[in-house]
């Protein structure tokens, strides 16, 4: 049996050296990984609650724009609901949740929900008409797309 002789074996603390440093860069690599999926996960969460909370801000926006139509009294209670109303969005704004303008733009279906189209010559194809419900993002995310009307080129007659 023929051995190698000692100084051509390599040696074994290197081994254990390499493997070592391999195995303490992937639990680096895994710390880390999991902090931004922790991260992720924090924001994701609050997108949605923050998602759930704007139907009724636009519900209380929509029944305040009356206040010139009530008496006195209600006026009054209509005060502190816009008040209320007021810290609803500034809530919003600190976590990063902004609205966002949709009327005059092009319709981009990653903002937008075309929920109705016109046909009309007076607009270029895809240009927002109306906004039936306003949109909000947080950084570069959607939150909540803008519900919206369309502009279409007219129908031509001519289908023979």
């Amino acid at each position: 049996m023929d051995e190698a002789p000692i100084e051509t074996l390599p040696p074994v603390e290197d081994e254990y050296k390499d493997k070592y440093l391999r195995l303490l860069a992937d639990v680096e690599n895994t710390r880390k990984r999991m902090q931004k999926e922790k991260v992720e996960a924090t924001r994701f969460a609050i997108e949605n609650v923050m998602s759930d909370i704007l139907l009724p801000i636009d519900n209380l926006e929509n029944a305040l724009k009356f206040t010139d139509q009530m008496s006195d009294e209600t006026r009054n209670w209509a005060l502190g609901f816009q008040m209320i109303l007021a810290q609803f969005k500034e809530a919003l704004h600190e976590q990063g949740v902004v609205a966002f303008e949709s009327v005059g733009t092009l319709f981009n279906p990653h903002l937008h929900e075309a929920v109705e189209m016109e046909e009309t010559d007076q607009f270029p194809q895809g240009t927002i008409l109306a906004e039936f419900m306003r949109g909000y993002k947080c950084g570069d995310r959607t939150v909540r797309p803008a519900r919206v009307k369309v502009a279409k080129p007219l129908e031509t007659q001519d289908k023979e």
